[in-house]
């Protein structure tokens, strides 16, 4: 037994815990957190943090249209969220010849507020734990399958019993790879207007070059507003809907930030694999990604000689374009930051540990096969990863790889419809047509899908890729131009008229022959096939995942004591925090840059480093007023040392007092492995200053009523 203990404590040893890592659930902080926060700066309670009862931090920070976070900073309802999540809705409601993507955009009155066609933001509320409800409903003779459906059914009867008739969203949610499940009651409001936002140029300065990097000099903001009824709840867009005035809203601190000030931070991080085995890490670096940063630069490419031909194309696929190239950059540098880390050794190591205590005879029968099955799982479906990112890039990046599933399956079912049906879901249709052509340039989906098809035909060579695809590729050799050309001609789903008149006329054996909807059909079909091998090594991973995490946690072999990032409520917390000394930053420290360093970068006509004119000017005139740093520089980003993931994108960066100091919209590079393995030394959230937010509304933009309307504390 002695030598046993002695084993723990060792591997203990070789795993650290920090007080900055960790996404944290709001509801155990006064338990695992607040005592640790308090020497660290924090001035808060735990109950002014995360209450029920009574208004609290979580009252002020929403999950911004299901991806991003933002919070609120006025009474009358005012949100902070970054340029990039708000990119979309920006460049929705922007034209050729009133682009406000471009130019920037604030509203001089809030009639002037703008309502994008869909954009929401989901208020917390509170959360409960159902773990040993829904683990009373499970043995350990289900399959996976069996599992999953005893777990869909309980959840559904919480999700009822807490809904209060439909007023609030309920989503139960499992941690810790099964081994716990909580409950989470969130209030949602889709009446959000556009405010404001800075020109492209300074919200997404340096562009895919600086992505990811530090020193930033990035205005990465945008501005909205929430609207509900006179009582204050949700409500569709109306006129007569009213800034909604929240339970709690944010001031603002204009003192600025130095090394080793306490920094925490609220979000919606999207997902972290902190338990994932050394076997998916292995194959994420030599099959998955690579797969993915291939697949997204050929979309990226096809869009982009479109985009630079004519602004209206450029709107078209602004978003998406973004969108990919931001995972793109991404996944490139998780794989060297894994690759030369060797973090794959490392889990192996620990896993190597684990094994030994799982096959001591009193965790045997329960632990035993637990490696042996996992590593059998990512043996069988290395080559099966790396042809499904080629796939799916297929499918993200041109729109018409899913026709059949958001077309052709919808089309069928109207076809066959009664009268009555159809006359339901013709406005529908029509409504999810005219939105899909805002969208969409036929030339550049051609191209598009020509080169996907061509680089999946060619690169997913270790799994067996669409028969059709396969029996094309061979008959043109592997040029689907000419193929590409000939089912888009032929298809109805490539213009607006063509799909208007089927709702006139529809016809099922149109949508059942569409050469377009046929193909669409066979790569969602490839995609979702496996074989009785890979599904039978993938139910046994499922358990044996679930039981190396259990198993780690009782044996004390993982310090972790937070749960993996799943889009729901976390708090981090940590310190302004230097890297070492960069000659590319002009700042006395390397934890922050400034409005002269942006300067330095400048490139009049480059597409990632040209600034307004407007932006030259001001900075030649050097008028910060209350928004410049003591020392009189005009600071732009900072950073920390805040364990945050993607959909922590907008999240608040606050002081001890609760108070706004900054916004966090990016990593850096050198810490890409952070999703799987927290680095101490390298990890850092990248943060834009509230004071260089508020000079650009206020000095720059001309928009000091927006300012106005905040609390701000000097």
């Amino acid at each position: 037994m002695k030598k046993i203990i002695l084993f723990v404590l060792l591997c203990l040893s070789a795993f650290p815990m920090r007080a900055d890592e960790g996404m944290w659930f709001l509801m155990f902080i006064e338990r695992l957190n607040h005592r640790d926060m308090e020497k660290m700066g924090l001035q808060l309670t735990s109950d002014e943090i995360y209450s029920i009862n009574h208004h609290s931090l979580k009252d002020a920070v929403v999950q911004f249209n299901g991806g991003c976070t933002a919070e609120l900073i006025s009474k009358d309802g005012l949100v902070l969220t970054n340029h990039h999540c708000g990119y979309d809705a920006i460049a929705e409601l922007s034209t050729a010849d009133k682009n406000y993507l471009k130019n920037g955009y604030w509203a001089p009155t809030r009639k002037d507020e703008m309502k994008p066609s869909s954009l929401y933001v989901r208020f917390f509320v509170r959360m409960d734990d159902v773990s040993k409800r829904i683990l009373s409903k499970l043995t350990d003779k289900m399959t996976e399958a069996e599992r999953d459906k005893a777990i869909a059914d309980e959840v559904k009867l919480i999700e009822k019993e807490n809904n209060e008739g439909g007023k609030f969203t309920v989503s139960v949610r499992s941690f810790f790879q099964g081994n716990e499940f909580y409950y989470f009651v969130y209030q949602d409001y889709k009446d959000v207007r556009l405010v404001g936002t800075p020109p492209e140029s300074v919200g997404k300065f340096g562009g895919d070059t600086d992505n990811w990097e530090w020193p930033r000099h990035t205005g990465d903001f945008s501005m909205f507003r929430i609207y509900a009824d006179k009582d204050g709840n949700p409500a569709d867009y109306s006129e007569n809907n009213v800034p909604l005035h929240p339970k709690h809203y944010l001031p603002i601190n204009l003192k600025g930030v130095k090394e080793n000030d306490f920094a925490m931070i609220l979000g919606y991080p999207g997902r972290t694999n902190r338990w994932m085995p050394a076997g998916g890490i292995e194959q994420n670096v030599k099959f998955s990604y690579p797969a993915w940063v291939e697949g997204a630069k050929t979309g990226m490419d096809n869009m982009k000689k479109y985009m630079d031909q004519d602004p209206t194309i450029r709107l078209m696929y602004a978003s998406k374009y973004a969108s990919t190239a931001n995972y793109w950059k991404n996944r490139q540098g998780m794989i060297d930051a894994l690759s030369k880390f060797g973090t794959s050794k490392t889990k192996a190591a620990q896993e190597d540990k684990f094994n030994t205590w799982a096959n001591l005879p009193e965790n045997k029968a329960k632990y035993g096969n637990v490696i042996a099955n996992i590593n059998k799982f990512y043996e069988l479906t290395n080559e099966k990863a790396r042809h499904d990112n080629y796939l799916q890039q297929l499918l993200r990046t041109t729109s018409y790889g899913a026709i059949s599933r958001n077309f052709g399956k919808p089309f069928e079912v109207y076809a066959k419809a009664d009268a009555t049906k159809q006359t339901e879901m013709k406005p529908q249709l029509e409504e999810a047509i005219n939105e899909f052509f805002k969208e969409v340039y036929i030339p550049a989906e051609k191209d598009i899908m020509a080169a996907q098809l061509h680089l999946y035909a060619t690169k997913s060579t270790g799994y067996n890729i669409t028969p059709s695809v396969e029996k094309l590729g061979a008959a043109n050799g592997n040029n689907f131009t000419a193929y590409v050309n000939q089912i888009f001609d032929a298809s109805i789903f490539t213009s607006k008229e063509k799909m208007m008149a089927f709702i006139e006329k529809p016809d099922a054996a149109a949508v059942a022959n569409d050469p377009l909807n046929q193909l669409s059909t066979d790569l969602l079909a490839q995609l979702a096939a496996k074989s009785d091998e890979i599904a039978k090594a993938q139910n046994d991973y499922g358990a044996a995942f679930r039981l190396l995490v259990d198993g780690l946690r009782e044996s004390k072999l993982a310090p972790i004591q937070y749960p993996d990032a799943n889009s729901t409520l976390r708090l981090t917390y940590g310190k302004v925090r230097s890297l070492p000394k960069d000659k590319r930053n002009d700042a006395k420290v390397n934890n922050y840059t400034t409005l002269e360093g942006m300067m330095k970068k400048y490139k009049a006509g480059d597409e990632e480093f040209d600034l307004p004119a407007r932006m030259l000017e001001e900075y030649k005139a050097k008028d910060y007023g209350r928004y410049a740093d003591k020392k009189g520089y005009m600071p732009v980003n900072f950073l920390t040392d805040n364990d945050i993931t993607g959909g922590n994108s907008g999240s608040p960066v606050l002081n001890g007092k609760g108070e706004l100091i900054g916004l966090a919209f990016d990593g850096n590079i050198e810490a890409m492995a952070g999703d799987v393995i927290f680095d101490p030394k390298l990890q850092r959230t990248i943060n834009v200053d509230i004071r260089y937010v508020l000079w650009l509304i206020d000095k720059f933009s001309g928009a000091k009523h927006i300012v106005d309307e905040m609390t701000i504390v000097k």
